[in-house]
């Protein structure tokens, strides 16, 4: 189903204790614009307050879980890139780690960039066969932002998270399981299924035994605290959005052509 201007970018519904995101933009790979930051922010916010929402599910319609920002609205709104991940992205990616329920990326297709990142910053990952994992900064030209080359080097190894991150090639599905990033790789007819299943010991658990793992988890991972990482990501980002090998980058993607980077 296509989505149209009045239909809403993030589809909300409880069941079994469990609250599902959907993110909802599938003719645009579900790419983030500002509503629907506003939308899932007030859908975490629901979670947090809501003592019968025992977990999240954060997926998408279509084919593709997130691909990341819509660059076709950065290009109209031109907003600076610190104030940006400053007010957005690392906002989102904080609340989906302080929220102290279990919170699930069920990917039902392509992650890529800051939609890779949101995947990642959940704390369990199932995927269909055909999920592509991209990290896309260095197609435009930029640096990993939302905490990208954090978690994927926490995830999979430093090592093959660089290589990632500095070619773009694309993490296959069956990649991500043998490296330890994903959960599960489920049929696509099963993932809803099968997540609702994964769930299911969570939701049936103690919840303050659960929130205090996932407290746990959070200081022993983040020594050196996850906002000023954060932070310091939106200032080395800023310094890459004023290169004109981002400018080029941009340009290349709206031309659909290969971009022809100077190094400048």
């Amino acid at each position: 189903m296509m989505t149209t201007a009045t239909q809403e970018p993030l589809l909300t519904k409880v069941e079994g204790g469990v609250l599902w995101l959907t993110m909802n933009r599938p003719e645009a790979h579900n790419s983030f614009t500002v509503p629907m930051f506003s939308a899932i922010d007030k859908g975490l916010d629901q979670a947090a307050k809501d003592a019968s929402v025992k977990a999240v599910v954060l997926t998408g319609s279509g084919k593709a879980f997130c691909a990341g920002q819509d660059l076709r609205e950065h290009l109209e709104r031109k907003p600076a890139f610190i104030d940006e991940l400053r007010a957005r992205y690392n906002p989102l990616i904080l609340k989906v780690r302080k929220l102290q329920k279990p919170v699930v990326a069920a990917i039902n297709g392509t992650a890529a960039g800051a939609g890779m990142s949101l995947a990642l910053a959940c704390d369990f990952r199932l995927c269909v066969p055909e999920t592509k994992f991209f990290t896309s900064f260095i197609k435009i030209g930029l640096a990993p932002d939302s905490g990208n080359l954090f978690w994927l080097g926490s995830q999979i190894g430093f090592a093959r998270a660089l290589e990632l991150e500095m070619t773009g090639k694309a993490m296959t599905a069956e990649e991500a399981e043998r490296w330890g990033m994903v959960n599960r790789v489920v049929p696509g007819d099963k993932l809803l299924e099968e997540t609702k299943a994964f769930l299911k010991p969570m939701v049936e658990g103690p919840g303050k035994a659960l929130a205090l793992i996932k407290q746990l988890y959070n200081h022993t991972l983040f020594s050196q605290g996850l906002p000023e990482l954060l932070d310091y990501e939106a200032l080395i980002q800023q310094e890459a959005g004023t290169t004109k090998d981002h400018d080029e980058g941009l340009a290349a993607f709206v031309a659909k052509r290969a971009p022809k980077f100077t190094g400048e």
